[in-house]
């Protein structure tokens, strides 16, 4: 049975295809420079990260590539849909990632984007490595298998 959503989240966007091209190292939460037009668009749920991704720019990073649609009734005031938006973290932190990016080969992938308990937008981001074909398949057996297993346990009472 799948998990009950926690409900001080509202996830507005999920990558379910990070985790089945990437094997997913560390994990973090970082907040998103957004303009108002842009949180209202978020508030309907009109966003989309699946081709996304971060990287640094200057000492900062930045995530590239979201889709957040315009906003109807912003007018002229409404933003850019692709438009690059600033990832807030601590320097700590973005250094660590830059640091696995450059040296080690990794990608940051965002995971999921939501609104916390405050109503705060936040992206879930994640330090990643991407798998190959064949792990890709091995992935795909295992979950086939343990789809399978669940069927016949239930079978047996």
């Amino acid at each position: 049975m799948a998990a009950k959503p926690d409900p001080r989240f509202k996830i507005v966007a999920d990558n379910r295809r990070a985790r089945f091209n990437y094997a997913i190292d560390e994990v973090f939460e970082a907040g998103v420079a957004l303009t108002g037009s842009e949180v209202k668009s978020l508030r309907q749920g009109k966003a989309s990260i699946a081709e996304s991704y971060a990287a640094a720019d200057d000492g900062e990073l930045w995530l590239y590539n979201s889709n957040i649609t315009e906003y109807k009734q912003a007018g002229r005031f409404n933003h850019a849909p692709k438009r690059p938006r600033k990832l807030l973290l601590h320097k700590r932190q973005i250094n660590k990632l830059i640091g696995a990016v450059e040296r080690e080969g990794m990608t940051v992938v965002p995971l999921k984007l939501y609104f916390n308990e405050k109503g705060r937008a936040k992206i879930e981001i994640a330090l990643a490595k991407g798998k190959k074909l064949h792990d890709k398949r091995e992935t795909e057996k295992k979950r086939s298998w343990d789809r399978e297993r669940g069927r016949l346990m239930k079978q047996r009472g």
